[in-house]
């Protein structure tokens, strides 16, 4: 069933028609040849030089004035003021082009392009005297713009956060504002795409449907494919096809990987984020925590000038080096127990003692996990690596060289959550196999977020897979700190939503 028309949409249609009629098309095809912004004009402009310019946007105010008017265009920049007189865009005796299409016929949001001269107004505004107007787009639905009192309060702002997610695309326009932190996040990423490019590491794509699904403990979605008739997975992860490269003679490869997890969604989750992966032959975990070091602070220069970051009340500063504790010490430190010899079932007693909410299929390393994350995580506020974990919750992690049960692994927690997940990467095949097969009872007892046996990557260390450490950093949680923002969908353009219900 058609969607019934506001009256302004209605108004909007029949303005789009009478633009028709008159012979104007509301949605030329023609490039537009735009040749400044309003930025870009308002950093150069010099008062009293002569600056003829070509620009495009969208008209989001306007002043009728009689035979002149005031408007403010806005463009991917910014806005700029436009002053246009009737007779310098309607230079005959046909002032149609002012007296009804710009004056009855357009609307706020339609997109306008202008031909004309800089200048600065008597109150020192710099602006575009308009030459020539085009009709580039008619908008169709209103703007939610917000409503100003003479006093600067603000009404009816578009600020639910449900519709600035669902509808970006109106978000950006309304509130252009919070495209810096998408622009920062872009700026994020070709840092750190730098930093791997100056150290000869190859850029690589592994593939998103996947017959098994691997590297990392989450549910996947499952899809068919329908000609070859066999279940796929949207990767988890991507870490099984970037060692299989490793086996293959590549000694440094990363991706930025779109993964996908089938679990729930909060501020800090969604199913589908972001993760760079990176693996490098003949390096360990240590090796690796000092890169994670340096290549995060040279992001934090790159985006801030500085190494400090300002994340909600907290002043978050990625000069290295980082704090440092081991899984263990952390939850000493944090909790005053030392759980570091205790066998399952106690655990699982100090685990409720704690108020930590446990269950029947929950391991030794699924419990150590639940209490660090209850307990210890939020707190860590500054920058830390977490290091050295119980093999129970590392199946593709290397023995610890030195002390029995734990694994060479870290994580670095920034502002109370992890950004990034490194190994001394495991390439006994024997001994991987055997982790897998742990796995697999895990799953037997209940754990929907336990790995599968992959047999074609356990067929690839067999060939040899060189010690190699490995690195997951997740962009969206790193982007979140690096732009002081809330939300995890505050740095996503279109994040998850549930279904939109029909008014």
């Amino acid at each position: 069933m058609a969607r019934e028309l506001s009256e302004q949409e209605i108004v909007r249609r029949e303005s789009l028609q009478k633009l028709r009629d008159l012979g104007v098309n509301p949605y030329p095809a023609e490039k537009y040849d735009v040749n400044t912004t309003s930025k870009q004009i308002k950093e150069n402009y010099k008062d009293g030089e002569e600056l003829n310019v070509v620009l495009a946007g969208r008209l989001m105010s306007r002043r009728i004035m009689g035979k002149a008017s005031f408007a403010e265009l806005q463009d991917s920049e910014g806005k700029i003021q436009i002053y246009v007189n009737r007779d310098e865009i309607c230079e005959g005796e046909d002032k149609t082009m002012y007296n009804t299409v710009f004056k009855k016929l357009l609307d706020i949001g339609d997109i306008i392009g202008i031909k004309g001269t800089v200048f600065t107004t008597k109150v020192g505004e710099i602006s575009v005297k308009v030459k020539e107007l085009t009709v580039l787009t008619k908008s169709l639905r209103p703007l939610p713009l917000p409503k100003v009192d003479t006093d600067g309060t603000i009404h009816d702002a578009f600020t639910d956060p449900e519709k600035r997610y669902r509808q970006r695309y109106v978000d950006l326009v309304v509130n252009p504002e919070v495209k810096d932190a998408f622009i920062k996040r872009t700026q994020l990423t070709n840092s750190m795409r730098d930093f791997l490019n100056k150290k000869e590491y190859l850029e690589v794509e592994t593939p998103i449907l996947q017959p098994l699904y691997g590297g990392a403990a989450a549910r996947p979605f499952k899809t068919h494919h329908n000609t070859l008739d066999m279940e796929l997975y949207l990767r988890i992860a991507n870490e099984l096809y970037l060692k299989r490269l490793v086996v293959g003679g590549f000694d440094g490869v990363y991706e930025f990987s779109k993964d996908f997890r089938n679990e729930g969604m909060s501020r800090f989750h969604n199913p589908e984020f972001t993760q760079m992966e990176l693996y490098v032959a003949y390096k360990d975990y240590a090796w690796m925590m000092d890169l994670v070091e340096e290549m995060v602070e040279k992001i934090a220069m790159d985006l801030h000038g500085k190494t400090e970051v300002q994340v909600g009340d907290n002043l978050i500063n990625f000069k290295r080096p980082w704090k440092r504790y081991t899984m263990y010490e952390a939850i000493e430190h944090f909790t005053g127990i030392d759980i570091s010899k205790m066998d399952e079932a106690t655990m699982a007693e100090t685990a409720k003692k704690l108020g930590v909410e446990v269950d029947k299929s929950m391991g030794r390393g699924k419990l150590i996990d639940e209490i660090f994350g209850e307990k210890c995580e939020g707190q860590l506020i500054q920058p830390t690596f977490i290091t050295d974990y119980p093999v129970e919750m590392s199946p593709l992690a290397k023995k610890h060289r030195e002390h029995e049960g734990l694994v060479e692994r870290f994580e670095a927690i920034c502002n109370g959550k992890e950004i990034c997940n490194a190994f001394s990467e495991l390439n006994d095949p024997i001994d991987q196999r055997a982790r897998f097969e742990e796995q697999l009872e895990l799953g037997k007892r209940g754990d929907d977020e336990a790995m599968l046996l992959d047999e074609d990557f356990l067929r690839a260390i067999e060939y040899g897979m060189p010690p190699t450490a490995g690195l997951g950093i997740g962009i969206d949680r790193l982007s979140m700190i690096m732009t002081n923002s809330n939300s995890i969908q505050d740095v996503l353009f279109f994040p998850q939503m549930k279904a939109e219900k029909n008014d």
